[in-house]
């Protein structure tokens, strides 16, 4: 048996696998190696990780996570998850994840809009062209903290209408000061952006929430999808956002032209289906 993780900045999601079979799965805290040391990703697996996950050596553990680019970010993980599992281990982006999640051996454009978003050209074995995402600060375009970066800023700067100013401040129970506190003063600013855009969701009648999601997602066609040669090619997403926007998701990408030909909240049923293909 082997064990399949799937990582976003948010939440990791684990799959104890036999074969094309799911035994185990759990939920746990998000796992990056550019906000978390080894010690603390050990820390979150041990405490946190059902002990199905822990009782014995497994044939494989195969990790697929935000921030495991390049070989320093991956051995950071790798060695915290040998720590735990003492069993072989292979490390690698949450992209790759999401497209042998969404697409498992054939090739297309796969994106990521969950609390973080990303895009990618696979061709049905490994990642061979990516616009790079750049994090919240930078990029992100369409995700939950993007949205949640432009929505708490229009707030906070009386822009957003103020019967809903007033109902976002009474619904995370904090005062502006507050919400300015919790974000500059957070290891991980971007998720506390994500959990404030949850505020959005239900809310995509009123004008305001409409343009800003719409504006959202048609930044990351504009400065993403269109950057690669998608014309005839599978366009896949997956993510939380993805999921919870996706009649607007729809709208924008056929204004581009394109036919999204599958939106998934989740990797793990593709990746399982991957791995008891290729091991």
């Amino acid at each position: 048996m082997k064990i399949i993780a799937d990582s976003s900045a948010s939440r990791t999601e684990w799959a104890l696998v036999d074969g094309a079979s799911v035994v185990e799965h759990a939920f746990t805290k998000g796992l990056n190696p550019f906000f978390q040391t080894r010690r603390d990703i050990s820390h979150s697996i041990r405490l946190d990780l059902p002990e199905a996950f822990l009782k014995r050596r497994w044939e494989h553990i195969y990790f697929y996570g935000a921030g495991c680019i390049g070989q320093e970010k991956k051995k950071i993980v790798e060695s915290s998850l040998i720590a735990q599992f003492k069993s072989p281990v292979t490390v690698e982006s949450d992209l790759l994840g999401a497209a042998r999640g969404l697409l498992v051996t054939e090739p297309g454009l796969a994106c990521i809009l969950g609390s973080g978003s990303n895009s990618c050209y696979y061709d049905g074995k490994e990642v061979v062209k990516n616009v790079r995402s750049l994090g919240f600060v930078l990029g992100d375009e369409g995700s939950a903290s993007y949205m949640g970066k432009l929505f708490v800023g229009d707030c906070l700067k009386n822009i957003a209408p103020e019967n809903l100013r007033n109902a976002f401040y009474e619904y995370i129970k904090q005062t502006p000061d507050e919400i300015m506190y919790s974000i500059y003063n957070n290891n991980l600013p971007g998720n506390t952006l994500s959990v404030y855009s949850r505020f959005l969701q239900d809310k995509l009648d009123i004008d305001y929430v409409y343009n800003l999601v719409y504006t959202s997602i048609d930044a990351f066609f504009t400065r993403n999808v269109v950057q690669y040669d998608y014309a005839g090619k599978t366009v896949c997403f997956v993510g939380s956002n993805a999921c919870a926007y996706s009649d607007v998701l729809v709208e924008v990408a056929r204004k581009y032209g394109i036919t999204i030909h599958k939106i998934l909240p989740s990797s793990m049923p593709g990746l399982v289906k991957y791995h008891s293909i290729k091991g």
